[in-house]
């Protein structure tokens, strides 16, 4: 969320970078919702003082028995009561009304985001490997699974409706190996070729102010999963893993703190009707490794680039080729002041397909949140730079390795750093029948 103080300092910076996202200019509304409160505290405050005032005036005319000017004064103080009653319910109000709408206003783009309205305006960054020839049978992952007999939407569907699926066999086994290699990678220690995240075990339901503070609600509530008892299914484990500092004030010397979670993910979809609806790419639930850094504001940069290398440790490890893109300002998410999009190559497709987004959000969801930390100078507390990333999408991940793995007699090799996670495992075949 914006600071309506900085939003003040600086109106014509802020416009600039909602016009760059595509928005109307805001600071002179929110400015003036600003000056409404502003007149409602200063208000408050001289009804306050006065009634401060009247009431030591009312002991020094009782001390002259002067019993009329005590009774008035007494009826000033009674008066001002009530009006300090409206006027805190005025300034909850104009409050309020400032809070919704900063609240639903995006966060302003780095300065070094390229311009564009769509993902047409994304900007290569770079590349890694050679792009593959398309596979021997120019099969998609869908078709490569349910080939197999180990990849089965139609038994999804009849549970749980579309944007579901069954893995089966060692298929469900490669999934699960997938996770547990790119957890253990995050987890390493850096002297031992990892990346020195933490793990943690969140939980899968939250409350509603965990999913407001990293910027999922208001905005976009329809995007989620709620429970009957308002809990909501999290999206993703950015949501607990950020939330750990919720209302907290750490010390300099505690950060950068880095942590990471496997867990499935929860998403309606709801903006996505009628895309990639064959195959696993937009499930309505699937695992992801995810990524989560808190940071001080000078440090939130490299740290940016310190997590996308983490993520594309992964693919290099696997071995598959993918290109890194820089978002262009009308392609980014709503909480994000800079992101990189990492897209592996399917060659069943004959494309590239997001399989991470590594974001710095600076203090944008920290301001929701109330985190901060103390700087080693002594000075106030500022608020913490959050950052959050995929690394990876299982799902995704599998999918690559599906049309890059596949054998022309139809079975799919399994990348040499899953193999001790298969148990002697190194080709997935059909069924036998």
């Amino acid at each position: 969320m914006h600071d309506i103080k900085l939003i003040r300092d600086n109106p014509a910076a802020f416009d600039a970078g909602l016009k760059a996202r595509g928005l109307e200019a805001l600071s002179a509304s929110l400015i003036a919702l600003d000056d409404r409160r502003r007149r409602v505290i200063a208000d408050l405050q001289g009804a306050q003082e006065r009634r401060n005032a009247a009431s030591k005036e009312i002991g020094a005319a009782m001390g002259r028995k002067d019993m009329a000017t005590a009774e008035a004064l007494k009826a000033e103080v009674a008066a001002l009561k009530d009006r300090l009653a409206v006027g805190e319910a005025e300034q909850r109000d104009a409050e309020a009304e400032l809070r919704a709408a900063l609240e639903t206003i995006p966060n302003i783009p780095a300065a070094d985001v390229p311009p564009g309205a769509d993902e047409r305006g994304n900007k290569l960054y770079r590349t890694h490997g050679v792009k593959p020839a398309a596979n021997h049978l120019g099969a998609q992952h869908f078709e490569i699974g349910e080939a197999m007999g180990l990849m089965d939407f139609e038994a999804a569907s009849k549970m749980s409706g579309s944007r579901f699926v069954v893995l089966k066999g060692q298929l469900a086994r490669l999934e699960r190996a997938i996770g547990q290699f790119m957890i253990d990678l995050h987890t390493q220690p850096e002297d031992q070729g990892g990346h020195g995240y933490t793990e943690v075990a969140v939980p899968l339901l939250v409350k509603a102010p965990a999913v407001y503070g990293v910027g999922q609600l208001p905005k976009f509530e329809e995007d989620l999963f709620k429970t009957t008892n308002d809990f909501y299914l999290t999206p993703t484990a950015e949501v607990t893993l950020t939330n750990l500092v919720r209302e907290m004030v750490l010390e300099q010397k505690e950060l950068p703190l880095r942590f990471t979670a496997l867990t499935p993910c929860f998403r309606s979809e709801a903006g996505a009707a009628g895309r990639d609806t064959r195959g696993m790419l937009r499930q309505h639930q699937f695992q992801k490794c995810e990524l989560v850094s808190i940071t001080t504001p000078e440090t939130s940069k490299d740290e940016h680039e310190r997590m996308l290398v983490s993520a594309e440790n992964v693919l290099k490890k696997l071995g598959l080729h993918y290109r890194v893109m820089i978002l262009c300002t009308g392609d980014m998410g709503f909480g994000s002041q800079k992101t990189y999009d990492i897209e592996a190559w399917l060659p069943g497709q004959g494309a590239y397909r997001e399989i991470s987004s590594c974001s710095v959000c600076g203090d944008f969801q920290a301001r929701r949140m109330e985190a901060r930390y103390r700087p080693a100078d002594g000075k106030g507390p500022r608020y913490v730079h959050t950052l959050n990333g995929s690394g990876l999408a299982v799902g995704r991940t599998l999918i690559a390795v599906l049309e890059n793995y596949l054998n022309a007699d139809g079975s799919v090799s399994v990348p040499d750093a899953l193999l001790p996670y298969m148990g002697g495992v190194t080709r997935i075949e059909a069924i036998k029948k």
